[in-house]
């Protein structure tokens, strides 16, 4: 089946065909920057921009920085605050015209990384971590997903755990891989203590430096990169359309 994947991000928005049998994109991904206020009506109307570039009217997966319940974004992390209690939903699915289905992004990009890429056929409870703008977080049990779950804002010295160990952190502070790695693995360390997972895939597009910074690492779990890089919030969302998830 083929669902058009968007994914919404605090700097860029991206979207592609996707083929959900077998996780490939369709075309080449359009990316198109956030718009500076981030608030509803501007970004619908990006999302609108991409459907029509790819002359799209059919299903179209769209994964968001927020918690999602019923369509409805339940908070607002790098995006306006004017996203809280709006039904995301019906918003995008009337401007754009095409039937629309809201994700988590961090939890997008998590069903497509077990379905297609670094979690595929991982047994037990895998971690997704996407690490961007912020920090998104998705947890599989027995590839079961926990939707909406928030632990970039876990608190790390009295900050939201993103504040300090995003890639956006990163670059803001200009950190070396060194010294990023010893606060990346006082996260994981947090986390590790909470669920005892068998398994973290980071993402992404900090990822795609992988080699710089994992090896650094010293936690007990095991932590690999994600295979889908980049592709991976497009992709799963275009798998929570077809699912309905």
């Amino acid at each position: 089946m083929h669902i058009l994947g968007i994914d919404v991000g605090g700097s860029g928005i991206k979207g592609a065909p996707v083929d959900t049998e077998t996780g490939e994109l369709l075309t080449e991904r359009l990316r198109i920057k956030t718009p500076k206020s981030a608030e509803p009506e501007p970004i619908a109307e990006v999302v609108k921009q991409i459907a029509q570039s790819f002359h799209w009217n059919g299903p179209t997966g769209i994964g968001f920085p927020a918690p999602i319940k019923g369509g409805v974004a339940m908070m607002a992390a790098n995006i306006s605050e004017k996203w809280i209690g709006v039904n995301a939903d019906t918003l995008f699915t009337s401007i754009t015209g095409c039937d629309c289905t809201l994700v988590n992004d961090a939890d997008a990009a998590g069903l497509a990384e077990m379905a297609f890429g670094a979690g595929r056929g991982q047994p037990g409870t895998v971690i997704m971590l996407t690490l961007g703008t912020g920090i998104g977080t998705a947890i599989f049990h027995r590839g079961h997903l926990l939707p909406n779950t928030e632990f970039g804002h876990l608190e790390m010295e009295g900050e939201d755990a993103e504040f300090r160990t995003s890639d956006a952190a990163r670059q803001r502070e200009d950190l070396s891989w060194k010294k990023y790695a010893k606060r990346l693995n006082k996260y994981l360390m947090q986390m590790e203590k909470l669920f005892w997972p068998d398994l973290f895939i980071v993402g992404g597009g900090i990822s795609k430096e992988s080699e710089k910074f994992l090896p650094l690492l010293t936690i007990d779990t095991p932590v690999i990169p994600a295979q889908l890089l980049n592709q991976a919030g497009i992709v799963g969302a275009a798998l929570a359309a077809r699912k309905g998830e």
